[in-house]
């Protein structure tokens, strides 16, 4: 059977899921030419992918023309007319199985991403507790198009070329002449976000260097209010949020040295990017198959499992287990800096 010529790839959200899939793209059009790529993702997302060579992108509107069922019969129709070859569904949630069937249906060939759950909850559950490293989500990607019948090699990932900052973007960030570093401080859950009092010293001691500038990352004005408390008026740390466009902030993160950030979609983001990238863990853990890709394990600072022996508790964050609030206060300030320094050289 021949190979399938143009793709259809479903990733719906979040941010860090979609973030994740860029480097499989990247790479699959690299190593086969011949191949078309149509994402199908909101909107928002649609910079993830400017400038990769043979994807196009499709922007769905899950609010109004595609909402509901009938939306998806719609989607479904919207899409037949791109004359697509084959799906491959990175989701693999009730909507992207609605659409992956009707063109299964139609004839096409398709391939979904096994999310690995059954490793995942062994993985975080509190009793007999595999723990062990799960494929990474990177992984799980490059073998759905295997079944579409690509081989795809991520050794050596491309990655874009630094971003040329605009002089709008430049009058807000100054020129670089020095170490730039990307701190975003927040994640979707409160079990993810290092204490902003550690997060503070963490700020103030790279704030030393007159070599580093720091960048600060986040969304929303209860977000900008605590960014603000944590630039600390030091002048040599600038909070980004609300100043910049989402497209803005890639350019901006493209040009980064090193990124420190929580196990969320910042870390990805620059990952896919090509920067260095150090994450901080509380109640999820690199092993869960969500560390930045092409980063070194040693890279993730987690929290400390022999007085948290339950760690990790939850894949995504979201589940409370009493008595682990803190504990990522585990993870001592002076060894988040000595990493970010050590990647610096400074």
């Amino acid at each position: 059977m021949s190979k399938p010529k143009h793709i259809l790839v479903i990733r719906l959200s979040a941010m860090g899921d979609v973030a994740m899939t860029v480097p499989v793209l990247r790479a699959l059009v690299l190593q086969h030419t011949e191949v078309k790529i149509t994402v199908i993702s909101r909107q928002f997302f649609k910079p993830f992918f400017n400038g990769i060579p043979n994807v196009n992108f499709f922007a769905v509107d899950l609010q109004k023309r595609h909402k509901g069922f009938f939306g998806l019969l719609r989607l479904f129709s919207d899409l037949k007319k791109l004359k697509i070859d084959a799906v491959a569904d990175l989701h693999n949630v009730l909507r992207s199985k609605v659409v992956r069937g009707l063109f299964a249906l139609s004839g096409k060939k398709v391939a979904f991403t096994d999310k690995g759950r059954a490793e995942k909850r062994a993985l975080t559950r509190a009793e007999n507790k595999v723990f062990k490293p799960v494929k990474s989500m990177v992984e799980r990607h490059t073998e759905t198009f295997k079944e579409l019948g690509f081989s795809i090699d991520l050794k050596n990932p491309q990655f874009p070329t630094k971003a040329v900052l605009s002089n709008e973007i430049l009058k807000i960030t100054g020129n670089k002449n020095q170490n730039w570093v990307g701190i975003a401080p927040f994640a979707q859950y409160q079990s993810k976000v290092y204490p902003l009092d550690l997060m503070q010293k963490v700020i103030g001691e790279l704030a030393k260097n007159n070599s580093i500038k720091i960048f600060l990352f986040g969304g929303g004005n209860e977000e900008i209010q605590k960014l603000n408390q944590l630039q600390n008026n030091h002048s040599n740390v600038i909070v980004l949020a609300g100043k910049l466009k989402f497209k803005e902030e890639l350019e901006v993160i493209s040009n980064l040295d090193v990124m420190l950030s929580m196990d969320s979609g910042n870390a990805h983001i620059a990952a896919m990017l090509g920067v260095k990238v150090i994450t901080v863990w509380g109640a999820t853990h690199p092993f869960a198959g969500f560390s930045p890709f092409n980063q070194p394990l040693e890279n993730c600072i987690v929290s400390d499992r022999e007085k948290f022996p339950l760690l990790p508790t939850s894949i995504y964050g979201n589940k409370k287990v009493e008595g682990y609030e803190d504990v990522m206060r585990t993870i001592l300030p002076e060894k988040v800096v000595f990493s970010v320094q050590s990647l610096l050289g400074v």
